[in-house]
């Protein structure tokens, strides 16, 4: 059994219904919610105990403030995270509306990125990013 012992990250997205146009929030550099992460790798085994996500999405959609149900949890996917800090599951979220909350975010520095501008991130967060790709793709 493994439970992350610090808050989660999130990774939030935006898929367009029409053309599957898949967009990330970036928050100043980092696809993950939350503060930064120092020294991480994706562990190998994890738990079957995984934090509720309810809690975290109302939280993300109070502080950008978007609508309550802005946010839809993606519950199969979980990954955990060996940072110098501890364990930490990184969790995924889609914008349900039709187009991205661009302006929301943007009053908080924060904006949607292609996978292509992702190139820049740490190389923890680009794998993070390639396991969402997948999952959001099927």
């Amino acid at each position: 059994m493994s439970v992350a012992a610090l808050a989660p990250r999130i990774i939030c997205y935006h898929k367009q219904k029409t053309s599957a146009r898949t967009r990330f929030l970036s928050y100043g550099g980092s696809v993950l919610s939350g503060a930064p992460l120092e020294a991480a790798s994706l562990r190998t085994k994890v738990g079957n105990v995984r934090p509720h996500l309810v809690h975290h999405i109302k939280a993300l959609e109070a502080h950008f403030q978007v609508d309550a149900g802005s946010l839809r949890a993606e519950p199969e996917f979980y990954v955990e995270l060996d940072s110098s800090a501890g364990p930490v599951a990184v969790l995924l979220a889609e914008f349900t509306a039709i187009d991205p909350p661009f302006a929301a975010v943007a009053a908080f520095d924060a904006k949607f990125i292609a996978l292509t501008e992702a190139r820049n991130l740490p190389s923890i967060e680009l794998a993070l990013l390639r396991k969402a790709y997948e999952h959001i793709l099927g």
